[in-house]
C-alpha cells in the first residue's frame, strides 16, 4: 500500500472548478467551498500515476488575501496553520478522497487562530465532513 498523495490543491483550473461548481458555506470569518474532485484538472506533476495504487485524500486550498493582513508573515502563518489543521482532520478518514475544499478568509478576519480554527471546524461539519 502506498501512502496518500499530497493533499494541497494548486492551479487556477482547480480554483475555477471550485468557484463554478462548488457548494458554498459561509461563516463570519471565512467561506468554505466544496466540489467533486476532477483529477484531470490537476497539474501533470500533481496527478497520481495510473500505475500506482495510491490512497486519495481530500485536497484542500487556503486563500488569504492581503486585506486580512498586510504582512505576508501573518498570512503565511495562518495558511500553514489551516493546512496543518485540515491535514490532521482529513488524514484520519480517507472516505473524502473524491472531494476538493477551498477555504477563503474574509477581509478583516483578524481574530485569533483558535477562533479561526473553531469556525473552520463548524463549516466543515456543515459541509458534511
Amino acid at each position: 500500500m502506498v501512502l496518500p498523495t499530497a493533499m494541497r490543491l494548486r492551479g487556477h483550473r482547480c480554483f475555477d472548478h471550485l468557484h463554478r461548481k462548488g457548494q458554498r458555506f459561509q461563516g463570519t470569518l471565512m467561506t468554505l467551498r466544496k466540489a467533486a474532485a476532477m483529477p484531470r484538472l490537476l497539474r501533470s506533476n500533481c496527478r497520481p500515476l495510473e500505475s500506482q495504487k495510491t490512497l486519495s485524500v481530500c485536497r484542500c486550498a487556503v486563500v488569504i488575501s492581503g486585506k486580512v493582513s498586510k504582512r505576508a508573515v501573518i498570512r503565511n502563518r495562518l495558511r500553514r496553520r489551516l493546512h496543518d489543521h485540515l491535514r490532521h482532520r482529513f488524514e484520519r478518514s480517507l472516505q473524502y478522497g473524491n472531494t476538493w475544499v477551498l477555504i477563503s478568509l474574509k477581509p478583516g478576519a483578524d481574530a485569533s487562530e483558535a477562533l479561526i480554527l473553531e469556525e473552520c471546524d463548524r463549516l466543515l461539519q456543515q459541509a458534511g465532513y
